[in-house]
């Protein structure tokens, strides 16, 4: 059975395209807390059932910086179709049938047969996609443009309603999908946007929000956010010794977290991870809290020990396993 590929670093990535010779390569760089990358993850494997000679492939962009930077990634989901290793065209966005279209053109001038054309698989399942990303947060809100660049005032006011409830609330940016923002508006019932879904339920739009917000129930519906430092102490304190590295621990994202869970491997102590390529939140604000530019970094009962070196000097010195006690 036909199936969407997964590359973790460079070289993975290079060896696909490579391997691949003449045959399309179709290389989605995505990450994992987009919404709109999980469906088009979704859609690609639909592809991938229909077009069996073309090689489709999943990427999580910041984990591989040097292929994004080459490919000019900024901003996800972007797809580069790729044959004899060059580059022959890109989608910028969650466009689910220009994908399609894009691959059938690229597909058909393969020199193995064309698949037979059948009905564009993208579109069969279109309430299940939005369904799905009604429930993809506690407090969904479909808006044009994104929190940081509202496309319209009503998405705008929309926002600033929320910061000011210190909700916790993703978006889906309505503008990248014709599919979601047409189908969404039959689905619901409702014609216009922004708007709000609490628990996967309709709330209404902006109107009815500010009615809820004037009356006091929007506070008792909205799930609060969590401040970023309070995020902070709970992950360092998740367990008694906490490692914040790039990847995990069975499949470390650089040099340096190897060496790290190499070092913490050898000792007698359990130890949790927390994979810091997962939440750019974290990433840059850990740095900050901690005054620790770089990572790895390791904490013991809540306490920051240091990056790689230290704990290589801990080691080397047998005093390691006394601090990772908290002796």
């Amino acid at each position: 059975m036909a199936e969407v590929l997964e590359a973790k670093s460079a070289t993975e990535v290079g060896e696909i395209t490579k391997n691949a010779g003449s045959s399309l390569v179709v290389i989605h760089f995505m990450a994992p807390w987009a919404p709109q990358c999980e469906v088009m993850n979704d859609v690609m494997a639909e592809l991938a059932k229909e077009f069996l000679q073309v090689k489709f492939l999943k990427v999580e962009a910041e984990a591989v910086p040097q292929v994004s930077a080459q490919h000019e990634i900024s901003a996800v989901p972007t797809f580069i179709f790729i044959k004899n290793g060059k580059q022959i065209d890109r989608l910028d966005g969650a466009n689910a049938p220009e994908l399609n279209k894009k691959v059938q053109h690229h597909a058909s001038s393969l020199a193995s047969p064309p698949p037979q054309p059948t009905a564009a698989p993208v579109k069969e399942d279109l309430n299940e996609r939005l369904k799905k990303l009604m429930n993809h947060a506690p407090c969904m809100l479909f808006m044009k443009g994104t929190p940081d660049e509202p496309r319209c005032g009503f998405s705008k006011q929309m926002i600033t309603i929320l910061k000011e409830q210190n909700a916790s609330f993703s978006t889906f940016n309505i503008l990248t999908d014709n599919d979601v923002r047409q189908g969404l508006k039959k689905l619901s019932d409702w014609p216009t946007y922004p708007q709000l879904y609490i628990n996967g339920e309709l709330i209404g739009g902006l109107d009815i929000v500010k009615e809820m917000q004037e009356s006091g129930d929007l506070a008792d519906m909205l799930p609060k956010a969590v401040s970023l430092n309070d995020r902070l102490k709970a992950l360092i304190n998740k367990s008694p010794i906490m490692l914040f590295m790039k990847g995990d621990r069975t499949t470390p994202r650089c040099g340096f977290s190897k060496t790290m869970i190499g070092i913490l491997n050898n000792t007698s102590m359990e130890y949790n991870t927390f994979d810091i390529l997962q939440d750019e939140e974290v990433r840059q604000g850990l740095k900050k809290y901690s005054d620790w530019p770089t990572y790895p970094q390791l904490y013991v009962k809540g306490e920051l020990i240091g990056g790689l070196d230290i704990v290589n000097e801990l080691k080397e010195s047998d005093e390691l396993e006394n601090v990772l006690r908290g002796s």
